[in-house]
């Protein structure tokens, strides 16, 4: 395997972001904090992959997961301040791509 001559934190940065999801989800969390049912609905996302990645960000400290004791049980996630820190790197990307990219229609 060829080595890569990346800052080694600079390459776990865009492994982290690069995963299929991830960079939507964080720009969902943008808005504030979500249920995950609030962001499944919003993202073309299977709910076990989506559970992946939160947990995958959980764990990097990107998004802190917060259960509240009610009946049933509600779960919020919320980008944490590392999380937040991405946001000028995501409406970076959002604003080039609405200059540069054009839209591709799934179906």
């Amino acid at each position: 395997m060829k080595e890569s001559s990346l800052c080694p934190k600079v390459e776990k940065a865009m492994q982290m972001i690069s995963k299929r999801w991830t960079a939507l989800i964080i720009y969902r969390l943008l808005e504030g904090p979500q249920r995950f049912c609030e962001i499944e609905g919003s993202l073309p996302v299977s709910g076990r992959l989506l559970s992946e990645r939160l947990k995958d960000l959980e764990k990097e400290d990107v998004v802190t997961r917060t259960v509240y004791p009610e009946v049933p049980a509600r779960v919020e996630y919320t980008l944490t301040e590392k999380g937040m820190a991405l946001e000028p790197i995501i409406r970076e990307l959002e604003q080039w791509s609405q200059k540069y990219m054009e839209a591709t229609v799934t179906k």
